[in-house]
Protein backbone atom coordinates (compact mmCIF):
# COMPACT_ATOMS: atom_id res chain seq x y z
CA UNK A 1 0.00 0.00 0.00
CA UNK A 2 1.46 3.20 -1.13
CA UNK A 3 0.93 6.43 1.29
CA UNK A 4 0.68 9.83 -0.90
CA UNK A 5 2.97 12.41 0.83
CA UNK A 6 2.57 16.41 0.08
CA UNK A 7 4.84 19.10 1.04
CA UNK A 8 3.82 22.57 2.29
CA UNK A 9 4.93 25.30 0.10
CA UNK A 10 3.44 27.92 1.75
CA UNK A 11 5.30 30.97 2.11
CA UNK A 12 5.97 32.54 5.53
CA UNK A 13 5.07 36.53 5.49
CA UNK A 14 7.79 38.05 7.47
CA UNK A 15 6.53 39.71 10.96
CA UNK A 16 6.70 43.24 10.76
CA UNK A 17 9.97 44.86 11.81
CA UNK A 18 9.62 46.57 14.86
CA UNK A 19 9.86 50.93 14.44
CA UNK A 20 13.04 50.76 16.31
CA UNK A 21 14.87 48.18 13.02
CA UNK A 22 15.46 48.52 9.77
CA UNK A 23 15.82 46.54 7.33
CA UNK A 24 19.89 45.96 5.93
CA UNK A 25 21.37 43.09 3.92
CA UNK A 26 23.59 40.98 6.35
CA UNK A 27 23.43 38.01 8.40
CA UNK A 28 20.56 39.09 10.91
CA UNK A 29 18.98 41.11 7.85
CA UNK A 30 18.04 43.89 10.66
CA UNK A 31 20.02 46.70 12.50
CA UNK A 32 19.05 47.80 15.40
CA UNK A 33 18.79 51.90 15.36
CA UNK A 34 19.38 53.84 18.31
CA UNK A 35 16.36 55.60 20.07
CA UNK A 36 15.74 59.63 19.42
CA UNK A 37 14.78 61.19 22.44
CA UNK A 38 12.72 63.81 22.22
CA UNK A 39 13.93 67.18 22.91
CA UNK A 40 10.95 69.06 24.14
CA UNK A 41 11.37 73.14 22.48
CA UNK A 42 12.80 75.73 24.89
CA UNK A 43 10.34 78.36 25.27
CA UNK A 44 11.26 81.91 24.10
CA UNK A 45 10.17 85.43 24.62
CA UNK A 46 7.08 85.88 22.35
CA UNK A 47 6.35 89.65 21.80
CA UNK A 48 2.28 90.31 20.94
CA UNK A 49 0.75 93.46 19.06
CA UNK A 50 -3.38 92.77 19.34
CA UNK A 51 -5.74 95.94 19.95
CA UNK A 52 -8.62 93.99 20.73
CA UNK A 53 -8.87 92.81 24.74
CA UNK A 54 -10.32 89.85 24.08
CA UNK A 55 -7.77 88.46 21.53
CA UNK A 56 -5.08 89.76 22.73
CA UNK A 57 -5.94 87.66 26.66
CA UNK A 58 -6.96 84.53 24.38
CA UNK A 59 -3.38 84.47 22.55
CA UNK A 60 -1.66 85.59 25.22
CA UNK A 61 -2.71 82.76 27.62
CA UNK A 62 -2.67 80.03 24.51
CA UNK A 63 1.04 81.35 23.92
CA UNK A 64 1.70 80.85 28.47
CA UNK A 65 0.10 77.81 28.34
CA UNK A 66 2.79 76.66 25.94
CA UNK A 67 5.44 77.40 28.14
CA UNK A 68 6.59 80.91 26.25
CA UNK A 69 7.21 84.37 28.18
CA UNK A 70 4.72 86.70 26.67
CA UNK A 71 5.46 90.35 25.77
CA UNK A 72 2.33 91.85 25.50
CA UNK A 73 1.76 95.51 23.42
CA UNK A 74 -1.66 97.10 22.27
CA UNK A 75 -0.87 98.81 19.42
CA UNK A 76 1.77 99.18 16.27
CA UNK A 77 3.28 102.01 17.66
CA UNK A 78 4.35 99.75 21.25
CA UNK A 79 5.30 96.94 19.58
CA UNK A 80 8.13 99.04 17.45
CA UNK A 81 9.42 100.52 20.19
CA UNK A 82 9.75 97.57 22.11
CA UNK A 83 11.46 95.29 19.03
CA UNK A 84 14.03 98.24 18.39
CA UNK A 85 15.47 97.57 22.26
CA UNK A 86 18.80 95.24 22.53
CA UNK A 87 16.51 92.76 24.57
CA UNK A 88 13.80 92.44 22.03
CA UNK A 89 11.98 89.12 21.83
CA UNK A 90 13.30 87.65 18.45
CA UNK A 91 9.14 86.51 17.58
CA UNK A 92 6.37 88.23 17.11
CA UNK A 93 2.96 88.12 16.09
CA UNK A 94 1.03 91.15 14.90
CA UNK A 95 -2.22 91.99 14.19
CA UNK A 96 -2.58 93.61 10.58
CA UNK A 97 -5.03 96.80 12.15
CA UNK A 98 -4.08 98.68 15.02
CA UNK A 99 -3.74 102.14 16.23
CA UNK A 100 -0.47 104.36 15.80
CA UNK A 101 1.34 101.67 13.41
CA UNK A 102 -0.05 99.02 11.19
CA UNK A 103 1.20 95.25 11.64
CA UNK A 104 2.68 95.46 7.58
CA UNK A 105 4.35 99.07 8.58
CA UNK A 106 6.19 97.14 11.81
CA UNK A 107 7.31 94.70 9.55
CA UNK A 108 9.01 97.38 7.27
CA UNK A 109 10.66 98.73 10.02
CA UNK A 110 11.98 96.26 11.40
CA UNK A 111 13.45 94.53 8.27
CA UNK A 112 15.06 98.02 7.66
CA UNK A 113 17.31 97.66 11.03
CA UNK A 114 20.74 96.28 10.68
CA UNK A 115 21.03 92.82 12.54
CA UNK A 116 22.95 90.08 12.57
CA UNK A 117 19.49 87.91 13.58
CA UNK A 118 16.55 89.19 12.08
CA UNK A 119 13.36 89.17 14.08
CA UNK A 120 10.85 86.25 13.17
CA UNK A 121 7.82 88.17 11.92
CA UNK A 122 4.00 86.56 11.92
CA UNK A 123 0.72 88.55 10.73
CA UNK A 124 -2.22 87.10 12.89
CA UNK A 125 -4.90 89.01 11.16
CA UNK A 126 -8.89 87.97 9.58
CA UNK A 127 -7.68 89.01 6.03
CA UNK A 128 -7.52 86.03 4.14
CA UNK A 129 -7.06 86.89 0.43
CA UNK A 130 -4.54 86.35 -1.17
CA UNK A 131 -3.61 89.43 -2.35
CA UNK A 132 -3.88 90.17 1.40
CA UNK A 133 -1.48 87.31 2.63
CA UNK A 134 0.90 88.47 -0.49
CA UNK A 135 1.05 92.10 0.66
CA UNK A 136 1.77 91.09 4.35
CA UNK A 137 4.69 88.72 3.10
CA UNK A 138 5.84 91.69 0.75
CA UNK A 139 5.92 94.25 4.07
CA UNK A 140 8.15 91.90 5.37
CA UNK A 141 6.56 89.11 7.81
CA UNK A 142 8.28 85.84 7.70
CA UNK A 143 4.75 84.08 7.56
CA UNK A 144 0.67 84.68 8.24
CA UNK A 145 -1.39 82.94 9.98
CA UNK A 146 -5.81 84.18 9.71
CA UNK A 147 -8.21 84.47 12.69
CA UNK A 148 -9.75 82.87 14.33
CA UNK A 149 -6.28 81.02 14.50
CA UNK A 150 -6.08 77.24 15.25
CA UNK A 151 -4.13 76.47 18.36
CA UNK A 152 -2.05 73.40 16.78
CA UNK A 153 -1.30 75.40 12.94
CA UNK A 154 0.07 78.29 15.60
CA UNK A 155 1.88 75.82 17.41
CA UNK A 156 3.60 74.69 14.44
CA UNK A 157 4.36 77.99 12.93
CA UNK A 158 6.14 79.23 16.10
CA UNK A 159 7.97 75.86 16.33
CA UNK A 160 9.30 76.70 12.47
CA UNK A 161 10.46 80.24 13.47
CA UNK A 162 12.18 78.73 16.66
CA UNK A 163 14.18 76.24 13.91
CA UNK A 164 14.81 79.22 11.86
CA UNK A 165 15.76 81.72 14.78
CA UNK A 166 18.43 78.86 16.16
CA UNK A 167 19.37 78.07 12.10
CA UNK A 168 20.43 81.80 12.14
CA UNK A 169 22.01 81.69 15.25
CA UNK A 170 24.23 79.20 14.92
CA UNK A 171 25.17 80.88 11.26
CA UNK A 172 26.04 84.38 13.42
CA UNK A 173 28.14 82.45 15.80
CA UNK A 174 29.95 80.69 12.77
CA UNK A 175 30.94 83.77 11.72
CA UNK A 176 31.96 85.14 14.14
CA UNK A 177 34.22 82.33 15.30
CA UNK A 178 35.64 82.90 10.92
CA UNK A 179 36.36 86.61 11.74
CA UNK A 180 38.48 86.00 14.74
CA UNK A 181 40.09 83.02 13.39
CA UNK A 182 40.85 85.27 9.90
CA UNK A 183 42.42 88.30 12.32
CA UNK A 184 44.56 85.78 13.64
CA UNK A 185 45.96 84.93 10.50
CA UNK A 186 48.48 86.44 8.40
CA UNK A 187 49.98 85.04 4.60
CA UNK A 188 52.85 86.01 3.51
CA UNK A 189 52.86 85.84 -0.63
CA UNK A 190 54.49 87.41 -3.65
CA UNK A 191 58.52 87.08 -3.92
CA UNK A 192 60.85 87.62 -0.85
CA UNK A 193 64.07 89.24 -2.00
CA UNK A 194 66.77 87.63 0.55
CA UNK A 195 70.42 88.30 0.57
CA UNK A 196 72.24 85.15 -0.89
CA UNK A 197 75.17 85.18 1.53
CA UNK A 198 73.40 86.39 5.00
CA UNK A 199 69.56 85.10 3.95
CA UNK A 200 68.58 88.50 5.13
CA UNK A 201 65.17 90.04 3.46
CA UNK A 202 64.03 92.92 2.27
CA UNK A 203 61.03 94.55 3.12
CA UNK A 204 58.88 97.24 1.27
CA UNK A 205 61.07 99.99 2.74
CA UNK A 206 64.14 98.51 1.89
CA UNK A 207 65.31 97.71 4.92
CA UNK A 208 67.55 94.36 5.89
CA UNK A 209 66.17 91.63 8.39
CA UNK A 210 66.60 88.64 9.19
CA UNK A 211 64.54 86.13 7.90
CA UNK A 212 62.90 84.97 11.29
CA UNK A 213 62.24 88.96 12.20
CA UNK A 214 60.72 89.13 9.04
CA UNK A 215 58.40 86.23 9.04
CA UNK A 216 57.34 86.83 12.63
CA UNK A 217 56.33 90.27 11.68
CA UNK A 218 53.95 89.22 8.31
CA UNK A 219 52.75 85.65 9.57
CA UNK A 220 51.35 84.22 13.24
CA UNK A 221 54.62 82.48 13.06
CA UNK A 222 57.51 82.48 16.17
CA UNK A 223 61.54 80.63 16.24
CA UNK A 224 62.66 78.86 18.93
CA UNK A 225 66.55 78.28 18.08
CA UNK A 226 68.50 75.63 18.20
CA UNK A 227 71.43 74.20 16.81
CA UNK A 228 70.99 71.55 14.09
CA UNK A 229 73.84 68.40 13.61
CA UNK A 230 75.41 69.63 10.74
CA UNK A 231 76.13 73.26 12.15
CA UNK A 232 77.04 71.30 15.85
CA UNK A 233 79.69 69.41 13.84
CA UNK A 234 81.13 72.23 11.75
CA UNK A 235 80.47 75.19 14.08
CA UNK A 236 79.89 74.44 17.83
CA UNK A 237 82.23 71.58 18.21
CA UNK A 238 85.45 73.12 16.45
CA UNK A 239 84.78 76.28 18.54
CA UNK A 240 84.73 74.27 21.85
CA UNK A 241 87.64 72.64 20.65
CA UNK A 242 89.72 75.81 19.98
CA UNK A 243 88.47 77.20 23.92
CA UNK A 244 90.17 73.79 24.94
CA UNK A 245 93.27 74.54 23.05
CA UNK A 246 93.92 77.77 24.33
CA UNK A 247 93.12 77.00 27.86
Amino acid sequence: MTENSTTDTTTQTPAPLAKDHAARSGISGTVRLAKRRAVPPEPMRILIAEDDAVSRIVLEQTLKGWGHSVVVTKCGTEAWDALQAEDAPQLAILDWMMPGLEGPEVCRRIRALARPIPTYLILLTARGLTDDIVLGLDSGADDYVTKPFDRQELRSRIRVGERILNLQQGLADRVCELEDALSQVKELKGLLPICSYCKAVRDDRNYWHRVETYIAAHSGARFSHGICPGCWKDVVEPEIQALETTS
